[in-house]
C-alpha cells in the first residue's frame, strides 16, 4: 500500500511517501523551490516523492493531508466573532486566501498528481494536525509503547496535546486548545526580541544563555496561568496575535519596558534576559506536561513532535528531570513533518498496518530521506560547467577531508541522500575544526553571514559521546543539549562588563568552537551503522587529532534554505569563504575555481530570518 502525506499553507509545506509502512521519501517543498519555510503547496517535494518511489500512474493507494481545512476555518471564523470588531483587518485578509485556495485541497491535490502522471486514487484522508504531529513522533520511534506530547502554535484548535501509543493505535487523552498556546507565547517573545515569527525561535533559544531569568517571576505572574499539571491560561490582555497583526501590544511593551528590539539592530541586556526568562519558563511548562504524559499513561518512554519540540535545550531538561527512561524526538518535529505523521496514521490507524518497534532503532532512516546524486550525475555537473576538480577514491576519501579540517579550514560536504527537518546531519553540511578558537566566528562572519552568538553544534562519534559531553545515550538528530564534561572545560573571565562579541570569543573548553556559553553543545552523535561516509570522515579525524569530533552548520547561508543539488551546493560555496567543497566523491579547491559572477546582490536573494 502506498500513501502520500502532504502539509502545505502554514510553513514548511513538504511532502511524504510511505509503502506499508516503510518511509520510502520525504522532503520539504523550500529545498526544491529555494524559498526559506516555503508555505505554498508542495509540487516539487511530491514530484520527488513520487519519482524516488516510482509511483507512476495508478501508483498511488491514498492521499493524507495533515490537518482537516475546514475545521481550521471554523476556528478563525469563531475566533473574530469573539473578538470582533477588532481583528477586522486580520480576518479580511485571511478569508480570501481560504476561500480561493486553503477550502480546495481535494483540487489542487488532484491537479498536481495530474501534472507528475499519477492517478487521483479514491483514498483520500485528512487528519487532524496534532493527529499527524503525533503520528510522526510515535510510529517511526523505536517504541512498542510510549506516552505523546505534541507542541506548536497552533493546529485546527489544539496546541498542545498528550496521547498515548501502543503497537499501532494513538489513543488521545488530554489538550490545550487556541488561543491558549505555548508556540504562539514563545514565538511572542521571538517577535519583540526582534526575530522572525516561525523562523528566528531557535536564534531565542541561542541568546538564552548570555541573559539572566530576572523576568521570569513577571511572566508567570502577568502572562500566564500554570497549573501544576502543564496545562496553562495566556493573559490574552498582553497579546496582539487573536486580534491584530503582530504578536504583543502596547500593554505587552509598558510590562518590559519599551517597544520590541528593531530587527538587526545592537542586542540589548534586555533581550537577553528576556531570551533566558522565557526559556526558563518554556522548561517549566513542558517539564509538568512530561510529568503530566507519565501520570496518565504510565509508561517509561516518551515521545514528542511539534514545533515547539525542537526546543533542544527544554528537551535534554526533559531527558535529564523527566520521569521517562528515554524520549524520542522527532527529527522533522515542525509542519514538516505532519507529512510524515499523516501518512503514517493512514498505514497503522485507517489501515491497521502492522508495527514493529524494538527499543533500539527508529523507522527515520537517519532522516536521510531526501534526493540524492549519483557520481556520474556530478560529474555530469561539473563537466559541463568547467568546474575543476579531483576525483576522491574511496578509499582515501574520509582520510583526504579529514586532513583538510585539520589544517583549519572549513569544508562544504554535499553527499548521499539529503536530510528531513530542520537540521544538516552530515549530508549537507559545512564542517570544521572543534579545535579551534576562531572557528565559531569565521564560520558565522564569513560563511553563515548572521549574528556572532549564535552557536554551532558538534558532530561527535556515537562512541566518543561520553568522552566529551555528559550525555549516556545517542542523539542522532542533534535535538538534545548536553553539558561539556567538567574536565574539557576552561575557566573564562568574568562576565560583568564584558560585552557580547567577546563573550562569544571566549574559549570555554578544548573543543572551543562547539561549547556554548553555558559550556552545554547540542550534539549531533554519528553512527557507522547509520551515516558510514560521514562516521569514518570524523573517524579519519580523529586519527589524525585525537578528536573525534568536528563542528557541524547547515549548508546554507543565512536566509537561504539548506542546499539540496549539486548546483544549490557550489552557487553556496562560491559565494561565501567555504575552502574546500566535497560533491560525492569529488573534491573542489575555492583558489583552483573560475570567478564567480552573481547577476544582482545575492545577499537581497534571501529575506533574513
Amino acid at each position: 500500500m502506498t500513501i502520500l502525506g502532504i502539509s502545505a499553507y502554514y510553513h514548511d509545506a513538504a511532502a511524504a511517501l510511505v509503502r506499508d509502512g516503510v518511509i520510502v521519501a520525504a522532503a520539504q517543498e523550500e529545498r526544491f523551490s529555494r524559498v526559506k519555510h516555503d508555505a505554498r503547496f508542495p509540487r516539487n517535494a511530491i514530484a520527488y516523492c513520487l519519482k524516488e518511489a516510482r509511483a507512476e500512474g495508478h501508483g498511488l493507494d491514498a492521499v493524507v493531508f495533515y490537518e482537516k481545512p475546514i475545521l481550521k476555518f471554523t476556528r478563525i471564523l469563531q475566533s473574530f466573532c469573539g473578538t470582533a470588531p477588532r481583528g477586522l483587518r486580520q480576518f479580511m485578509m485571511a478569508v480570501p486566501l481560504w476561500m480561493r485556495q486553503k477550502l480546495w485541497i481535494p483540487y489542487l491535490i488532484d491537479r498536481e498528481l495530474a501534472s507528475c502522471g499519477v492517478a487521483m486514487p479514491e483514498a483520500l484522508y485528512f487528519t487532524e494536525h496534532h493527529q499527524a504531529h503525533a503520528a510522526s513522533a510515535f510510529f517511526p520511534s523505536p517504541f512498542e509503547r510510549a506516552a505523546i506530547l505534541t507542541l506548536d502554535g497552533v493546529g485546527e484548535w489544539a496546541t498542545a496535546t498528550i496521547a498515548h501509543g501502543r503497537g499501532n493505535h494513538i489513543d488521545l487523552l488530554r489538550e490545550i486548545r487556541y488561543p491558549h498556546s505555548l508556540g504562539l507565547l514563545y514565538s511572542a517573545f521571538t517577535f519583540f526580541c526582534g526575530f522572525k515569527v516561525n523562523s528566528g525561535e531557535y536564534k531565542l533559544m541561542g541568546l538564552a544563555p548570555y541573559g539572566e531569568p530576572r523576568y521570569a517571576d513577571l511572566i508567570r505572574k502577568e502572562l500566564i496561568d500554570l497549573r501544576t499539571d502543564g496545562s496553562f491560561h495566556l493573559n490574552l490582555d498582553y497579546f496582539g496575535f487573536l486580534d491584530g497583526l503582530t504578536m504583543t501590544n502596547r500593554k505587552f511593551e509598558r510590562l518590559f519596558g519599551g517597544p520590541a528590539r528593531a530587527p538587526e539592530s545592537e542586542i540589548t541586556r534586555r533581550e537577553m534576559d528576556l531570551a533566558r526568562s522565557i526559556q526558563t519558563v518554556t522548561e517549566d511548562i513542558i517539564l509538568a506536561m512530561a510529568r503530566h504524559a507519565h501520570a496518565l499513561t504510565g509508561e517509561r518512554y516518551l515521545c514528542m513532535a511539534g514545533g515547539v519540540a525542537l526546543n533542544c535545550v527544554a528537551n535534554g531538561r526533559v531527558l535529564r528531570d523527566g520521569p521517562f527512561a528515554d524520549v524520542w524526538i522527532q527529527p522533522a518535529a515542525g509542519d514538516a513533518g505532519g507529512a510524515l505523521g499523516a501518512a503514517l496514521f493512514a498505514w497503522h490507524q485507517i489501515a491497521s498496518g502492522s508495527r514493529s518497534a524494538d527499543n533500539v532503532h527508529d523507522a527515520m532512516q537517519g532522516a536521510y530521506l531526501g534526493p540524492g546524486f549519483s557520481d556520474d550525475e556530478i560529474g555530469a555537473f561539473l563537466s559541463s560547467h568547467g568546474y575543476p576538480a579531483r576525483t576522491l577514491p574511496a578509499v582515501d576519501w574520509a582520510r583526504d577531508i579529514a586532513r583538510i579540517v585539520a589544517e583549519g579550514k572549513v569544508v562544504g560536504i554535499l553527499d548521499g541522500r539529503m536530510e528531513f527537518g530542520p537540521r544538516a546531519l552530515g549530508n549537507r553540511s559545512i564542517v570544521g575544526d572543534a579545535r579551534s578558537t576562531t572557528m565559531q566566528s569565521v564560520m558565522n562572519l564569513k560563511i553563515k553571514f548572521r549574528e556572532s552568538f549564535r552557536p554551532f553544534a558538534p558532530s561527535c562519534l556515537v562512541e566518543r559521546t561520553s568522552d566529551f559531553f555528559e550525555l549516556d545515550r545517542p542523539s542522532p538528530y542533534m535535538l538534545l543539549v548536553a553539558p561539556v564534561k567538567a574536565a574539557r572545560r576552561t575557566a573564562v573571565q568574568d562576565a560583568g562588563g564584558i560585552s557580547l562579541r567577546d563573550r562569544v570569543h571566549q574559549a570555554r573548553s578544548d573543543v572551543p568552537a562547539i561549547t556554548h556559553l553555558d559550556y552545554s553543545a547540542r550534539i549531533q552523535t554519528v553512527d557507522a551503522a547509520v551515516n558510514p561516509r560521514y562516521h569514518a570522515l570524523i573517524k579519519a579525524f580523529e586519527d589524525q587529532t585525537g578528536y573525534g569530533i568536528v563542528v557541524n552548520t547547515s549548508f546554507n547561508v543565512r536566509g537561504e534554505p539548506i542546499v539540496c543539488s549539486p548546483a544549490d551546493a557550489y552557487r553556496c560555496f562560491m559565494r561565501t569563504e567555504m575552502d574546500c567543497l566535497v560533491l560525492g566523491s569529488f573534491l573542489l579547491d575555492k583558489n583552483e575555481q573560475p570567478e564567480w559572477k552573481d547577476k544582482a546582490d545575492w545577499r537581497r536573494e534571501y529575506v533574513l530570518d
